[in-house]
């Protein structure tokens, strides 16, 4: 009896196939995984008529919750809590501060975040790796005109704080 799948010598486009499919199988959890904010309750409107209307504290600035200046990244136990103002001591509201994290063998895992603050000027990232590549990771901060910065190490110090005061740009 002949059988054509089986034979004495190595079929290679088998074990592509195969080395293929355990390669996706272990990069699935990183595929899957991206970074979360932690969610709050959508607020009822007039056009959701079926959601109850709660009686609820009012809460200064409309919308926003306590905890809706956290970004989580998933990817590591520390974090980085910033405090931003302006030149003369203001908190600045909605500023958005953003960070780009290569960590990992050889850096290829890489996590991009960005938070904006809340009224008092604070934003947080949770769940940033203490190993990173191209280390102290600059956290940059932006709104309208006005930029700044923030340098944090993961490794030296893992649950930080900064203040990051906020000016114009010089030319150069």
């Amino acid at each position: 009896m002949h059988y054509p799948f089986i034979s004495g010598r190595p079929k290679p486009f088998i074990y592509i196939v195969v080395l293929f499919m355990l390669a996706i199988a272990g990069l699935w959890p990183t595929i899957s995984s991206r970074a979360q904010t932690q969610k709050t309750a959508p607020a009822p409107t007039a056009q959701n008529p079926s959601q109850p209307q709660a009686a609820k504290p009012a809460q200064p600035g409309g919308l926003q919750t306590p905890n809706s200046f956290v970004m989580d990244g998933g990817a590591g136990p520390c974090s980085a809590e910033f405090n931003v103002t302006t030149a003369d001591g203001k908190p600045l509201f909605a500023t958005l501060i953003n960070v780009h994290i290569a960590y990992g063998f050889g850096g290829f895992h890489k996590l991009d975040m960005g938070v904006y603050t809340n009224q008092e000027g604070k934003g947080k990232f949770t769940g940033i790796p203490a190993k990173v590549k191209n280390s102290p990771l600059e956290f940059r901060a932006s709104k309208d005109q006005l930029v700044g910065l923030a340098m944090v190490d993961p490794l030296l110090e893992c649950h930080s704080k900064h203040d990051i005061v906020m000016d114009i740009p010089k030319s150069k």
